[in-house]
């Protein structure tokens, strides 16, 4: 009954020791040292192996190292095999800081003044109080939430956007595409936390850039395909969006001579915005296991009529 492991293999020695401390009766594999394919039971992955199903013939659970599977070729997965996305609370605490990052720096113009330092300006801006920038969220599970939480602090008017309906005290909600426009309408700084769909595939595009505040800042700390890159880098010449933060792009890494790479209103990160923690994420794996074994409900279990 092995737990087989096929992500980073750096992080995946930390596994190993957490594994050997925490469950040491439960067999731990890294790939590509998958022992007697047969007893593989769960599997840890990035990018799984291309047949699952033929490979791994007892296979009983399969988990995503990240809070997302759209990297997933979920049609590979066998229907009657449970697929899991990560819910450990380390991947919630590095979204939250680094969101939390990057709309202070949108809202205090720290683009700008980087910008005017390279060319050797010393000019102020003038500084609009958080209580008048109103910070708008799409996707509203459990990393918007956590976000949106940490954001009260600061005194932004807060919304949020999800597909189904929610409520979060302090936060007004909006569902659904018809409410999409009205939530647009009053978010000066748009985060993008939705899990990539083929309903939210380039809905970062002309014309939700159209519907935003003018001068509007970006976060997308979702995925590369959420943003039709024409349309963004026409909407920052044209004043649209004044600045953005961006931590994934389409493809990663971006070629050399791609214009993000220059571009003096986008920052720009290598997709770690957040990052699972060892430590628990093997708590995580574990009580999945367990849950199964008693044929509970799992805790991050992916509707795959939805994609998440």
């Amino acid at each position: 009954m092995t737990v087989l492991y096929k992500a980073n293999m750096v992080r995946g020695a930390e596994w190993a020791r957490l594994f050997a401390e925490r469950a040491p009766r439960l067999p731990f594999r890294l790939w590509p040292d998958i022992g007697d394919p047969a007893a593989v039971r769960y599997l840890v992955a990035w990018l799984p192996p291309d047949d699952i199903a033929a490979t791994f013939p007892n296979l009983e659970l399969v988990f995503s190292v990240g809070a997302g599977v759209d990297q997933f070729d979920t049609t590979k997965v066998p229907a009657h095999i449970p697929l899991v996305r990560m819910l450990e609370p380390g991947i919630a605490e590095t979204m939250v800081e680094y969101v939390t990052m990057a709309v202070l720096a949108l809202h205090r113009d720290l683009l700008h003044f980087i910008s005017q330092q390279k060319e050797r300006v010393w000019r102020e801006i003038r500084i609009t109080p958080a209580r008048r920038r109103r910070v708008g969220v799409m996707g509203l599970g459990q990393l918007g939430q956590a976000v949106l939480d940490r954001l009260k602090a600061f005194g932004f008017p807060l919304s949020g956007w999800n597909r189904s309906p929610r409520e979060i005290e302090g936060v007004t909600c909006y569902a659904g595409a018809e409410a999409l426009p009205e939530f647009l309408a009053q978010a000066d700084i748009l985060i993008c936390l939705l899990p990539l769909t083929d309903e939210t595939r380039g809905i970062l595009n002309a014309d939700l850039f159209a519907r935003l505040p003018r001068g509007a800042g970006l976060v997308n700390v979702g995925r590369g395909p959420h943003l039709v890159e024409a349309d963004f880098l026409a909407a920052l010449d044209s004043g649209a969006l004044s600045a953005a933060v961006l931590d994934v792009t389409d493809p990663e890494p971006l070629p050399p001579g791609h214009p993000f790479w220059s571009h003096p209103r986008i920052l720009l990160t290598p997709h770690n915005a957040s990052m699972t923690t060892p430590d628990t994420a093997v708590d995580f794996v574990l009580d999945v296991i367990e849950r199964h074994r008693r044929g509970e409900e799992l805790p991050g279990l992916v509707d795959r009529t939805r994609g998440y």
